[in-house]
């Protein structure tokens, strides 16, 4: 199971978000999502687990767990298209800049 993590301190580490979930059981993977520019904690992540009663236990035990004077928010992750909210199948897609030569074809 993949759970959303939400409202993380902003100091908390990938490792960090690991051990609050390992006492649960097996965590395949936990990571804290960073700012691309600044590389600073967006304050959420994604913490993927094996077995799905052992994360179950986590995300019931983890949500609303305080961390650092933070009240954590957990569930269990949508995919990306559903996380994302503002964009679906309907909306138009971007398409790449286009060439120099065809900037240049219209001048």
């Amino acid at each position: 199971m993949n759970i959303y993590v939400s409202n993380l301190p902003y100091q908390t580490t990938d490792d960090e978000l690991m051990r609050t979930f390992q006492s649960f059981g097996e965590v395949n993977s936990a990571r804290v999502i960073k700012d691309k520019i600044s590389g600073r904690s967006r304050g959420f992540g994604f913490v993927e687990m094996a077995n799905e009663s052992e994360a179950q236990a986590a995300l019931d035990s983890v949500n609303e767990m305080e961390l650092d004077g933070r009240k954590l928010n957990a569930r269990e992750a949508r995919p990306r298209s559903e996380e994302a909210g503002f964009r679906n199948d309907s909306s138009p897609k971007r398409e790449g800049r286009p060439s120099r030569d065809a900037i240049r074809s219209n001048y």
